[in-house]
């Protein structure tokens, strides 16, 4: 249950300190530091990582979604495959979903045209993956369970007899 507290909370705000979420918790900070160790080394917490407003950044980088359908292996199934995608740097997020498609990536370049050479270059040529399917990110309303950019206020209309 302590366990799932920590989790909750470093969720919420990565920042939070092991004296900070003891307080919370009513708990010694000790105790604390040693469950987020214990997270951590049983790679339950595998890193930190901050929630960033892309929209608000001016670095020009594109970012995609890419489902794609793949043959799985006789013993690996979609592993070796999905371990192959993996280690391509453009990849930054990667699951193995239900539905139409088996994968399902995120990909950052600097261009649509990068993208678009990676997929062809890169990931069409891998054996076993049989076809893709590409969708460019417009914008992000929502990430890791919050709302990007600012809320504007909402005012619902009158309705009138």
């Amino acid at each position: 249950m302590l366990d799932e507290q920590i989790v909750r909370m470093l969720k919420e705000d990565a920042r939070l300190s092991a004296a900070a979420m003891a307080a919370r918790l009513n708990r010694r900070e000790e105790e604390v530091a040693e469950r987020v160790k214990a997270l951590e080394d049983a790679q339950i917490i595998q890193g930190y990582t901050a929630v960033i407003n892309e929209d608000a950044l001016s670095d020009g980088k594109v970012r995609a979604l890419i489902e794609v359908r793949v043959t799985p292996r006789r013993d690996g199934g979609f592993d070796e495959v999905a371990r192959r995608i993996a280690r391509f740097p453009e990849v930054i997020r990667l699951y193995l979903v239900s539905g139409n498609y088996d994968l399902l990536l995120e990909v950052e370049g600097d261009s649509l045209q990068e993208v678009a050479s990676f997929v062809s270059a890169k990931l069409a040529t891998i054996d076993g993956v049989l076809s893709t399917a590409t969708s460019f990110q417009l914008k992000k309303y929502k990430e890791s369970g919050r709302i990007m950019g600012e809320e504007e206020d909402y005012e619902r209309l009158k309705i009138c007899p």
